[in-house]
């Protein structure tokens, strides 16, 4: 294996900004709604990712699909457009189905 960095997505920030926007959510008012407890996270936190200054963790962005109905690929993938209305009804209802392990 190399030591190369690994390739980021280049819109993924300008994705996350605009499930923010469009759900009409101060940075206070997503980190409500990302409810994520695993680790302490911060408004100056989502201000870092929707500017590209900094990466989220994949379970951060797997609450950004949820809260916006959308396939978490949808925000890593640069190929692929946020739908022009969100939150979205997922096209495929499997996607957002969650398997009953008893962990969250």
């Amino acid at each position: 294996m190399g030591r190369a960095p690994r390739p980021k997505p280049e819109r993924m920030a300008f994705k996350l900004l605009q499930i923010r926007t469009a759900l009409g959510l101060t940075q206070d008012e997503m980190l409500k709604r990302l409810n994520y407890r695993k680790s302490p996270l911060y408004a100056s936190q989502i201000s870092d990712f929707e500017q590209g200054k900094r990466e989220p963790p994949v379970q951060v962005l797997l609450r950004y699909a949820r809260v916006a109905g959308v396939p978490m690929e949808m925000l890593v993938d640069d190929a692929l457009d946020l739908p022009n209305r969100l939150p979205s009804v997922p096209e495929y209802e499997w996607v957002m189905r969650r398997v009953r392990t008893g962990r969250q």
